[in-house]
């Protein structure tokens, strides 16, 4: 079949978290089998210094947006040489420094950005005659596109029979705008009831999608439960509910070509479950990067991650002076909200040769801190599914998680009277616990024979990205059959 993968970020083009990871391993995972799989999404700044270079194309698009068009460009890349890529250009919207906002919040203008880019995205399809089977949108910045398609672009041939699947990554981010900007997407005000794009008085591009995609997914099991619920539904669990028959989950995966310690170009040295020596030397490669102390076998444990409220790092920061009391290194990587970047530089400066503070995202670096670390602290609030946690049983770096979503899903707790499992939980989003937790973590750490099996089995966890490419692709076809195309 023929797939356009709709999404506000790809990786290698563009990064804010996870979603440009899936956006680009899932791609190519269907074309490995066989789909035809196009991409499209937003030309940021981000895009500038990708090598190749991006092709623009002589194509323009013409672009309804309000009263007016607007002029768009397109750019064109490859994945792999098996995926395309089309990124849709125009820089008063997209050349900017940050994806959706910068440290003081949210672009005020991220409407007409996202407004825009999904209506570009059936422009594309028609001004270079896409004509695919099934759009796969994905979260509030695509909600748009399964409106358009049942409404404004129903009676096009091309898109006529266009099938729809909407994919949640994250519900606690809903687009939410405005009433007065329902103007910018030329919808009729018909639309904007509580049964439509209403939500209190406002628009809202999450239930856009939700309301009217053929089919609806999630990123793992649980969080699929957990978004049935007024706890954690984050007001839409009674709209979810409506379409509760059409809601599925399908866990992520990830690339094992990418994140595979044993061929990993970034690491100064590789290793597998059955050589786990060269991990020593990961460690130390990333205490020297850091100006870390190296105090014999001390821990290394790291945080990758935005540094949100929702990532946990108002329990991070809670315990974070005991935690310097365990004979630990810290390494923590991130950006986000103000404040915690400046806890996180103020820790740095008040912990030296402990601390090693990175400030930003950084892909070589995210590998390497992968393999030279000890423990991965990931305390999230919620968290739909969470791809570094994976990542970190791959490279025998245990994860430390909250019993959410998918971390609950991907997590086996470990049990010392069966010295089974694969990282350590804890449920209630209370600092103690964590705290708990982490000691309970470092108590195993110490006893090298029980902590070397654990990375072992760790390592041998698989989530690759074909179970999951072959459950989206049975969901294209209940999408496709619904739309009456299957």
């Amino acid at each position: 079949m023929k797939v356009l993968f709709a999404t506000s970020e790809v990786s290698p083009y563009s990064r804010a978290g996870g979603l440009a990871d899936v956006s680009h391993t899932l791609p190519l995972a269907l074309a490995r089998m066989g789909h035809e799989v196009l991409i499209t999404s937003p030309k940021y700044r981000q895009s500038r210094n990708i090598k190749p270079p991006l092709k623009i194309l002589d194509t323009n698009l013409e672009v309804p947006i309000s009263w007016m068009k607007k002029p768009a460009q397109i750019c064109q890349a490859r994945l792999d040489n098996q995926v395309t890529v089309y990124l849709i250009g125009r820089d008063d919207l997209y050349d900017r420094e940050g994806l959706y906002g910068n440290e003081y919040g949210d672009y005020q203008d991220n409407a007409e950005r996202f407004i825009f880019f999904s209506r570009a995205v059936l422009e594309l399809c028609l001004a270079l005659d896409l004509r695919p089977d099934l759009i796969h949108c994905n979260d509030w910045q695509t909600g748009l596109i399964p409106v358009y398609l049942k409404t404004l672009y129903a009676q096009i041939p091309s898109l006529g029979s266009t099938a729809s699947l909407f994919t949640i990554h994250n519900l606690g981010y809903q687009g939410l705008f405005w009433h007065y900007d329902l103007h910018l997407t030329g919808l009729s005000w018909d639309l904007f009831t509580p049964k439509g794009l209403e939500f209190f008085g406002k628009m809202n591009l999450m239930k856009a999608g939700i309301v009217y995609a053929d089919i609806l997914n999630t990123v793992s099991p649980n969080y699929r439960k957990e978004i049935l619920t007024p706890a954690n539904g984050f007001g839409l669990d009674g709209v979810l509910k409506t379409r509760e028959n059409d809601l599925y989950a399908v866990l992520n995966g990830v690339d094992y070509q990418i994140w595979d310690p044993s061929q990993d170009p970034f690491l100064p040295a590789v290793y597998s479950p059955d050589d786990l020596e060269n991990k020593k030397i990961c460690k130390s490669h990333l205490q020297d990067l850091f100006h870390l102390k190296k105090k014999g076998e001390i821990p290394v444990v790291a945080f990758i991650s935005r540094l949100l409220d929702r990532k946990g790092l108002d329990l991070v920061t809670r315990i974070f002076p005991r935690l310097m009391e365990l004979e630990l290194e810290i390494i923590l990587m991130g950006q986000g909200l103000e404040q915690y970047q400046t806890w996180a530089m103020e820790m740095a400066e008040k912990y030296p040769g402990l601390i090693g503070l990175e400030m930003g995202y950084n892909e070589s670096l995210a590998h390497r801190i992968q393999a030279g670390a000890d423990i991965l602290l990931m305390p999230s609030r919620y968290e739909p599914c969470g791809l570094d946690q994976l990542y970190g049983l791959k490279y025998g770096t245990i994860p430390i998680v909250r019993a959410v979503g998918g971390l609950e899903d991907t997590i086996e707790d470990y049990n010392p009277q069966t010295d089974q499992g694969t990282g350590f939980k804890f449920k209630e989003y209370e600092w103690e616990k964590l705290l708990q937790t982490t000691q309970r973590a470092l108590s195993v750490y110490r006893d090298k024979s029980r902590w070397k099996r654990l990375i072992q089995r760790a390592m041998n966890q698989d989530f690759s990205w074909e179970k999951s490419a072959s459950q989206y692709q049975s969901l294209y076809q209940k999408a496709m059959a619904k739309k009456g195309k299957g």
